[in-house]
């Protein structure tokens, strides 16, 4: 049997993380066997469905590369399909005509709640081969349920779920204006497509009976159901969108890599022995549905910061540096600009001090940048006193003849010498006077990048701020 998987989001609000995830698990699984990912978006909801929406939706699986073979395809463009199938299933007697008006339903719920039974319809208009005397209005279409027996559901994740179909309501098809209801299109459309497996939230595991019927009453064997367990926040409990329910893109503007966010979305429920970091390669071979957890997974923040510090080291610079311009766009930065170091330059040297690429970006700023101050704390360690060290670095940093790291190296060495001075008493102002703060890249890189003018600039600056403070 070939596999077909199909992610199907309703395009009420972004792409959130637990959506991404049913979304990677599709893909990895029809990827592994060679088959085909569909996207399939479900907009029946007209009043809550938007295009912003939707293109939240693309935008989100195109940044974490899950690419679809098929779609996107709409379920608002099926309703002449829809329909067919509702009238086939008339005609055949699966599904039948019910003009209970919306006061009788109200009136039988609210009997069945305070009687303590489970509230579901009643049957009354099963067997009618005609309208009834009190008929007001169009009817709905509601689906013949199988009141007999048991519904079993071999759930590849839950294991087997059996249903008593005594307890499975008479469920609408078709709203009384025509338009059909979720459980039915998801039925009609994986029927279409061919859908082999679907792999979905637990949350519509009570679903998947009634559709497994309805696919039933159409002759058509129901697809393997992998019902795959929520998503906690960091304490265990619901998500929210204060404790991580954020969306797919929330994720890309907090400075994370889409490798990393991939990464630790499949750990998120899934393992493949001990192992935590994964090349897509490696995740489309060892990926199965049947090792994904049956329990619930907590988000782990430390983790998808350890996850990205590693691809931030790991990925080439140039891959890295592409996201990284879009941290330094937003602090007003063209990386692009004339006189500005090499941004793939800056990603090899700032790799090692960052988790994310907003804490890169911020760091970076001075590559970039003037310093508009400096640290205090640092400046009055290293900085007050030090006029004569600076001066004596601006001399010979202006001599080297190659402005390249190892050059540089020895030009500062020769100062530390020269003064009778540890390193550290000659670099630590250095890299004040350039930087702004304590922190940097190795003073050589960081002058290299900087480039010889920006960093005589600025050791003048300095050394004109620590005169200043001597003199007040």
């Amino acid at each position: 049997m070939s596999v077909t998987t199909r992610f199907a989001p309703s395009p009420t609000g972004y792409l959130h993380i637990g959506g991404a995830r049913t979304a990677l698990f599709c893909w990895l699984y029809a990827r592994r066997h060679g088959g085909r990912f569909v996207l399939r978006v479900e907009d029946t909801d007209l009043e809550r469905s938007t295009p912003e929406a939707i293109n939240a939706i693309l935008e989100g699986m195109s940044w974490l590369g899950i690419d679809y073979d098929e779609g996107p395809l709409y379920q608002t463009e099926r309703f002449e399909r829809y329909g067919e199938v509702i009238d086939r299933m008339l005609e055949d007697g699966t599904a039948y005509r019910c003009y209970c008006s919306k006061e009788r339903l109200d009136h039988l719920r609210a009997d069945q709640q305070a009687r303590k039974v489970k509230p579901r319809y009643d049957g009354r208009c099963r067997h009618l081969t005609e309208p009834p005397a009190d008929a007001v209005g169009d009817p709905v279409i509601r689906f013949r349920q199988p009141h007999e027996g048991h519904t079993v559901v071999d759930d590849q994740v839950k294991g087997r779920v059996a249903f008593d179909n005594a307890e499975l309501d008479d469920l609408i098809i078709a709203r009384a204006d025509g338009s059909p209801t979720y459980n039915f299109v998801v039925v009609v459309d994986d029927m279409d497509m061919g859908i082999s497996h679907v792999i979905r939230g637990d949350d519509h595991l009570n679903n998947s009976a009634r559709q497994a019927n309805i696919l039933k009453a159409l002759g058509v064997e129901p697809p393997a159901y992998a019902h795959v367990p929520m998503i906690l926040d960091a304490q265990g409990k619901k998500l929210s969108k204060r404790t991580g329910a954020a969306s797919v893109m929330d994720y890309r503007d907090a400075g994370y890599l889409p490798e990393a966010v991939i990464n630790y979305l499949v750990r998120l429920g899934w393992a493949h022995g001990d192992q935590e970091v994964f090349t897509l390669d490696e995740l489309i071979e060892y990926f199965d549905i049947g090792e994904i957890n049956h329990s619930a997974s907590s988000l782990n923040p430390s983790k998808l910061d350890w996850l990205n510090q590693h691809y931030m080291k790991t990925l080439p610079p140039a891959h890295v540096a592409r996201h990284l311009a879009q941290h330094l766009g937003a602090l007003g930065i063209d990386p692009a600009a004339a006189g500005a170091p090499g941004i793939e330059a800056v990603v090899a040297a700032q790799a090692e001090r960052s988790k994310t690429l907003v804490e890169m970006a911020e760091n970076s700023r001075f590559f970039y940048q003037d310093p508009d101050g400096f640290d205090e704390k640092a400046a009055r360690k290293h900085l007050l006193g030090a006029a004569e060290v600076l001066d004596a670095l601006s001399n010979a940093l202006a001599e080297v003849e190659h402005w390249q790291a190892d050059a540089i190296h020895q030009a500062v060495t020769g100062v530390a010498e020269e003064q009778g001075l540890k390193m550290g008493k000659v670099a630590q102002p250095l890299r004040v006077a350039v930087s702004g703060g304590p922190v940097s890249p190795p003073i050589d890189i960081t002058l290299e990048l900087l480039g010889r003018e920006a960093v005589l600039r600025r050791i003048h600056a300095a050394s004109e701020w620590v005169r200043v403070q001597a003199e007040t």
